[in-house]
């Protein structure tokens, strides 16, 4: 499973603030809504629900909001970086500015836990995290995102 294959290049976007976590949930589901067709209510509803078990803010100004949502057939991403971190209730206290949020078949077991860690993995690099807070243009974004690693030869 690679990034590219979860994440559309229409669904990266960097605003410049966020009033509350609500408001990030409306965000997203109007993402979702606009480039994986989703219902936005049924978005934004799975999300705030999923909170609602526990923040998903990982730390260092992370946060991966996840939900699983009927009539989805594949994961799908909605990345968003914000210029104004938000509170986000997150592990460390620490507000957040970068949020990768994945929405997932109601039935995927495994795919759902494949794209959580790949995210997480791939969010836990500095480097990568220096790039997209360094950046303001959404397609530069997805660049970095979906870019994979290239392996040197001995």
């Amino acid at each position: 499973m690679e990034l590219s294959s979860i994440l559309q290049p229409e669904a990266v976007r960097v605003l410049n603030s966020l009033t509350s976590k609500k408001r990030l949930f409306h965000e997203l589901g109007e993402i979702a809504a606009a480039v994986y067709h989703l219902p936005q209510s049924d978005t934004v509803e799975s999300l705030m629900e999923r909170e609602s078990l526990g923040p998903t803010g990982v730390g260092h100004g992370i946060a991966l909001p996840h939900a699983r949502l009927e009539g989805l057939e594949q994961v799908r991403g909605v990345f968003l970086r914000i210029e104004k971190p938000l509170d986000f209730d997150s592990v460390d206290r620490q507000p957040v500015d970068l949020v990768f949020a994945l929405l997932a078949p109601s039935a995927s077991g495994v795919d759902h836990l494949r794209a959580l860690a790949l995210v997480s993995r791939t969010l836990r690099d500095p480097d990568i995290c220096a790039k997209l807070r360094a950046n303001d243009d959404a397609a530069t974004l997805h660049a970095v995102l979906t870019e994979l690693p290239t392996s040197e030869a001995a």
